[in-house]
């Protein structure tokens, strides 16, 4: 029987964490992570999905992404994932499931919490005492976020194109964002909900995401 598909309405921004089956690595070598870049700027723009940014980290990855069309990133994640596990069972001689099931995710209120989660997900090697800085670390958007780099994936959302008027002033901003302690409870909060299928956001976002919830179901009902 097909998976249903996730309750993503269009042009609410997404927080998206997959992990490896058991917690055990899904990119193996360099190559790996190329490999899986490739499919995922395929995909997003096939299923007309923005990426605004990643961390593919050994055992899992996190994106936040924005789907501008009718479950876009369902689709998108389907493609990626079948994609992606042919070429690691083809690579390394291997059989069986890579990932751990679906994937979690996180609709995020734009206002209170989207650079919350850029921050977060682009401190994810920092956190786990891979890097001293995000800069260090090659697999993130970090570096085309903050210093500028070209990069075909990455869609810069409206907030962080708000943070400043000119591209240098923009990268400033957003360094200096990145570099203020990042609140504990503002961790725990979108680790939460993102393991959880939870929205995060204020009571107005959450009322508005519960009726937009309602409407889907009775309009699937009535289909």
């Amino acid at each position: 029987m097909p998976r249903t598909l996730r309750f993503t309405p269009n042009d609410i921004p997404v927080h998206i964490i997959q992990r490896g089956n058991n917690r055990q690595a899904c990119f193996f070598d360099e190559q790996d992570y190329i490999a899986y870049s490739h499919w995922l700027k395929q995909y997003a723009h096939e299923y007309k999905v923005d990426i605004h940014a990643w961390v593919f980290m050994t055992n899992h990855v996190h994106l936040l992404c924005t789907p501008r069309q009718t479950n876009g990133i369902s689709l998108m994640m389907q493609a990626l994932g079948r994609q992606y596990v042919r070429y690691i069972n083809k690579t390394y001689s291997r059989s069986g499931t890579l990932w751990e099931g679906r994937f979690k995710s996180s609709l995020v209120q734009t206002e209170a919490y989207l650079l919350q989660v850029y921050r977060y997900i682009e401190l994810n090697p920092v956190r786990a005492g891979m890097v001293s800085s995000p800069d260090d670390y090659k697999w993130s958007s970090y570096q085309i976020n903050a210093k500028g780099k070209h990069s075909e994936l990455c869609a810069p959302h409206e907030v962080y194109l708000a943070l400043a008027n000119s591209p240098r002033a923009r990268l400033a901003a957003y360094q200096q964002l990145v570099k203020q302690q990042l609140d504990t409870s503002i961790v725990a909060d979108i680790t939460l909900a993102t393991h959880k299928g939870l929205a995060i956001g204020d009571p107005l976002f959450m009322s508005r995401i519960e009726a937009l919830a309602v409407s889907a179901t009775s309009h699937a009902k009535a289909s």
